[in-house]
């Protein structure tokens, strides 16, 4: 385990490898699953103001379901999430043209009519964070729909930090992924 301020990383995130597959897993982490992608608290109030703009590009069954859910739920465990359709695939998710799921609010940032770009935690799967009282503890979520990108990171040489290196500024900062950076690759300081 890693420690930088208020949090504990795992190994897992040092050692394994990891470079999204879009072409072969079809964005199935977006569908897969029971629950929607798990959101911030400030996450909220953001996905209330710039849902105007993100509606035009969401699928009919996604504007459905935010109707009827809201832009977000309570999961079973009273965490917020993003609302699904008919239990599978996030309401925010879409289809391109080749059949791959991608995110409504990400392409409404890319076409420049939010800042928002997406929840965190989308953008940094595989990993997890778990919060505590007094910590926040990043894991490596396995799942078998991954397997194409940890082929293709472990080809590549990408260590999971390395490919979610700009998610883990955006979440923790600069200095905190410097730290972490130096944790991992001179783990004895020198």
């Amino acid at each position: 385990m890693i420690v930088i301020d208020n949090t504990i990383i795992s190994d897992d995130i040092a050692d394994h490898y990891f470079v999204c597959e879009l072409t072969k897993c079809k964005g199935a982490c977006c569908v897969e699953g029971d629950l929607g992608a798990p959101l911030e608290i400030d996450e909220l109030a953001v996905l209330d103001e710039i849902y105007p703009q993100v509606e035009p590009y969401l699928s009919k069954e996604g504007r459905k379901a935010i109707a009827q859910d809201g832009p977000y739920t309570i999961d079973p465990d009273g965490d917020y999430v993003t609302p699904t359709v008919k239990g599978r695939e996030c309401a925010y998710a879409i289809y391109d043209q080749k059949g791959i799921l991608k995110c409504g609010i990400e392409q409404a940032y890319l076409d420049k009519k939010i800042s928002f770009r997406k929840p965190i935690s989308c953008s940094l799967y595989p990993i997890r964070i778990n919060k505590y009282d007094h910590y926040e503890a990043l894991n490596y979520d396995r799942w078998h729909i991954c397997a194409p990108a940890c082929d293709n990171g472990r080809e590549l040489g990408v260590p999971i930090y390395k490919f979610l290196k700009n998610p883990l500024i955006t979440k923790y900062g600069e200095a905190w992924y410097e730290t972490l950076v130096q944790k991992i690759e001179q783990p004895d300081g020198i």
